[in-house]
């Protein structure tokens, strides 16, 4: 199988092409805050030409959904909506939670891992993974409170840009977390060897926001319809 993977949801714009026939990874990823819009095409070019491979050769085009940065989120999933009309291939969703925990639960599936997202205002995006990947906690938003909470029901692994914020403000007495990870975004790699398991459902890829954002439309301020 070979598939595109997009990740523009938090702190780096970054693709991967992996072909799973031939075993073969290219992949680029530049940490950035933001200009994903402006930095993705050409980066997604860059890494096509180093897999030496067109468009319609693709079997899947991949993209994280979210949780992460509003504006983040759309220029990614556009852009793998666009892609995959234009290759007439399908387009496949996957979270920034399952990404970022994909990679820890392969190198021990008996330990879980806290994915905890900074959203801001002492809040995090959150999902708890247990032994297996077994889902504990759902993808929800969460206080910090609430969510070194359901960490310190390990032992568990903590990887994110809110692992710090979970770390410092763990609770006395609770066995320590056996790994904190603040990593700025998921391995793109990852992102597509999801894909490649990933089975096929109906419909493209669709952010997870789980929450409404900080901007909201100043009512008082409309002007009047003439």
């Amino acid at each position: 199988m070979r598939v595109l993977a997009i990740d523009t949801a938090l702190e780096a714009c970054s693709a991967a092409v992996l072909d799973t026939e031939q075993g073969k990874v290219a992949s680029e990823s530049l940490p950035m805050v933001r200009g994903h819009a402006e930095a993705l095409i050409p980066l997604i070019g860059r890494v096509m030409q180093q897999a030496d491979m067109p468009f319609d050769a693709l079997d899947r085009i991949a993209v994280t959904t979210g949780p992460g940065s509003f504006t983040g989120l759309r220029v990614g999933i556009a852009a793998a909506r666009g892609i995959a009309l234009a290759a007439g291939k399908p387009a496949f969703g996957l979270t920034t939670l399952a990404a970022y925990a994909a990679p820890y639960l392969a190198e021990d599936d008996k330990t879980g891992v806290v994915v905890a997202i900074d959203a801001r205002h002492q809040h995090v995006y959150l999902q708890v993974f247990g032994p297996g990947g077994h889902v504990v906690a759902a993808p929800r938003i969460a206080s910090i409170a609430d969510a070194v909470q359901a960490a310190a029901n390990g032992p568990f692994r903590i990887v994110g840009t809110g692992a710090d914020m979970l770390a410092n403000a763990w609770v006395p007495h609770q066995p320590l977390p056996l790994l904190v990870d603040n990593r700025r975004a998921p391995d793109i790699v990852w992102v597509g060897r999801l894909a490649v398991a990933a089975t096929e459902t109906a419909g493209g890829p669709k952010p997870l926001y789980l929450r409404a954002p900080d901007a909201q439309p100043q009512d008082a301020a409309r002007l009047p319809r003439r």
